[in-house]
């Protein structure tokens, strides 16, 4: 099936939803017919006026769906301002006014936490909030586990609606891009759990590969019930980290 051209939207709003979080709400005519259901998955905002673009080749940044309404038109993205390797466009979100327009692509999909699982463990830095927070509003009443969340400072805490049953745990990293696997060392410390985990983890490279090992050679989670992906590497741009995540799938696989 082709892909869906680009379309153009404008930004209806901006709102600062913690020091460190920035959500951009857009709007527009070409959002007719943009599919429902896909929040917590991606999509690509093109910068073609970036000075490293050409007219063939945007610069493309990647970001997760927060909420999109169809029937007031609006899709909201919420942008992590510290630590972000995107540059150009946490830029332009913090220049973001009223009625200035932006491409977009996709959306891509993502693979969601397993609802029928035992339990369920779901982590994430700031880069994976915005997704860790769809696969929340998703889950069942029922669920039970840990939902690990690392983040830039105190004040960048949000209101979660989890079940009874998840028990957060926040960790503060001031430089998560200097100061590496905090999030790690929290999810090596719980008390694993007998039965089907389902295992949802977002966040830095380096993190997410020492992550990878964990689950799989040390728990011995299989691949099914796994989705990890790393959002960012510490020190690289967008296009230089996905190069590094093209290496090391073909190594790991």
């Amino acid at each position: 099936m082709p892909k869906p051209p680009p379309r153009k939207l404008e930004v209806l709003r901006t709102e600062q939803i913690t020091p460190n979080m920035l959500r951009v709400t857009l709007g527009g005519a070409d959002l007719a017919g943009f599919p429902e259901g896909r929040e917590g998955g991606y999509i690509k905002l093109l910068f073609p006026e970036a000075s490293v673009s050409t007219p063939e080749r945007p610069v493309m940044r990647t970001y997760s769906i927060r909420a999109f309404d169809a029937a007031q038109g609006t899709l909201s993205v919420d942008f992590a301002l510290h630590g972000d390797a995107g540059g150009v466009a946490t830029e332009w979100a913090q220049g973001a006014q009223p009625g200035d327009q932006i491409m977009i692509a996709g959306p891509g999909s993502i693979r969601m936490a397993d609802p029928e699982a035992d339990w369920h463990l779901l982590a994430a830095d700031m880069t994976g909030i915005p997704a860790l927070m769809c696969n929340l509003d998703r889950l069942p009443e029922s669920a039970s586990g840990y939902v690990v969340v690392e983040i830039t400072s105190e004040a960048d805490k949000q209101p979660l609606s989890l079940p009874a049953g998840m028990v957060v745990q926040w960790i503060v990293n001031p430089t998560p891009d200097q100061t590496k696997g905090r999030l790690v060392e929290a999810i090596k410390a719980l008390p694993w759990r007998e039965g089907r985990v389902s295992v949802w983890t977002a966040c830095e490279f380096d993190s997410m590969r020492a992550l990878r090992s964990y689950y799989r050679t040390d728990r011995g989670v299989d691949r099914d019930q796994i989705y990890l992906s790393s959002y960012w590497r510490a020190g690289r741009t967008e296009d230089q980290h996905k190069i590094d995540k093209q290496a090391d799938s073909k190594a790991a696989a």
